[in-house]
């Protein structure tokens, strides 16, 4: 039997940066890569990114319920080897179709990755898990800066050079979480769960937890807008595409230096008044967007949506904790990371239709009201919860 030891929170943080930085080597030039480099469509390249967008669910999912029902550290290793294998192979085979298939199996091992360090995240002990995500996140986003901005420097050089340095980082990832995540840590988050406290109004949690899923898919459908038609529309209004590219890096640059100052705000603001109105700032960032019209106007906006993104998206897989303990911390942070993948899925999609059909002001009326309106029955149910436990 392995010996028990606690989850270390800079080996979560570690892997949380190794995998994004992987894969964002790789996820900006999906599309331009199938229609410029292979000779497909758009809509082949389309079709490939929502094969993409499913494998990443069904590993969400899967994840999830083998980190729960079957050994956290075997579905560790089995994420890890699913999304590093193809990128290995993508050095070699990178033609049509071989490109999308690898990119499929690399996706499905990247959506038990992050189910799978969320759920260690839950184990980690003697810090708050508020702190543990808030640490996680910044991780995170250090690696998306870094791929970023080195497939940028490294594509015009050669996209075998893309692929041979995103395998290095996915390397990276296997040979860390071979040596350091060997820990059984389902025990441990049923010691420190707390069944008997949640017992009472137990539904009433799980129905506020399902709630702020559904907003955190409304969250990730506008979210998506940015990843797709916001190009688009920042370069017919004469912006150049180089500078559209900058807002990423200076929404990463944002995170990592606010990430710390947010997790100061423990001692003052409860963590659920913290993610609500983080939120409603970043729901604010679309409805200002109606009358963005330049570079300085779009640049504000953006700055906005960031700050708001600071202050909620890292609380939410801790909330969650919060609201279910860590006995099925697979199976809630699973959800969790489903419901972001259905919503960059939807979003694009969304996106085209509404533009097709109307316009861009329609749009970005249309998902703010779409998060205003989903975080109201959250807030709603909060208060109501709130109120019970007052008396």
């Amino acid at each position: 039997m392995k010996k028990e030891r606690t989850v270390k929170l800079k080996w979560v943080a570690l892997a949380s940066l190794l995998n994004n930085t992987g894969a964002a080597f790789i996820w900006p030039l999906t599309t331009m890569y199938v229609n410029k480099y292979l000779g497909q469509t758009l809509t082949t390249a389309g079709v490939v990114m929502l094969l993409i967008s499913i494998a990443m669910m069904a590993g969400n999912y899967i994840g999830g319920w083998l980190f729960d029902h079957w050994s956290s550290y075997r579905t560790a290793l089995l994420g890890v080897t699913c999304s590093t294998i193809p990128i290995i192979l993508l050095i070699f085979i990178h033609g049509w179709p071989w490109y999308a298939v690898l990119m499929v199996i690399n996706s499905f091992g990247d959506g038990i990755n992050m189910t799978i360090v969320n759920s260690y995240g839950t184990a980690v002990a003697n810090q708050p898990a508020r702190f543990v995500f808030n640490y996680i996140y910044m991780a995170f986003n250090v690696g998306v800066v870094l791929g970023t901005l080195l497939v940028g420097v490294l594509l015009p050089i050669s996209v075998v050079l893309v692929f041979s340095v995103a395998s290095a980082f996915y390397l990276g990832l296997t040979l860390m979480v071979l040596f350091t995540f060997n820990i059984e840590v389902k025990s441990i988050g049923q010691q420190r769960s707390k069944p008997g406290r949640r017992i009472k109004g137990r539904s009433k949690f799980i129905a506020l937890v399902f709630l702020i899923l559904i907003n955190v898919m409304t969250i990730h459908i506008s979210y998506s807008l940015w990843e797709s038609v916001m190009a688009v529309h920042m370069t017919n209004m004469g912006i150049p595409f180089y500078a559209y590219s900058l807002l990423w890096t200076l929404n990463g640059i944002i995170i990592i230096i606010g990430q710390p100052l947010v997790n100061k705000l423990s001692p003052y603001m409860r963590l659920s008044t913290q993610i609500v109105l983080g939120i409603l700032i970043f729901a604010s960032s679309f409805f200002f967007l109606i009358f963005a019209h330049n570079l300085v106007e779009f640049v504000i906006d953006f700055v906005v949506l960031t700050i708001g993104e600071t202050l909620s998206f890292a609380g939410l897989p801790a909330w969650i904790t919060q609201l279910t303990g860590t006995a099925n911390a697979g199976h809630y942070q699973g959800l969790y990371n489903i419901v972001i993948s259905v919503g960059r899925a939807i979003g694009p999609l969304y996106g085209g239709y509404v533009i097709e059909h109307g316009n861009y002001q329609e749009l970005f009326f249309s998902v703010f009201m779409l998060m205003i309106v989903t975080l109201m029955f959250v807030g709603i149910k909060l208060f109501h919860i709130h109120q019970q436990q007052a008396r």
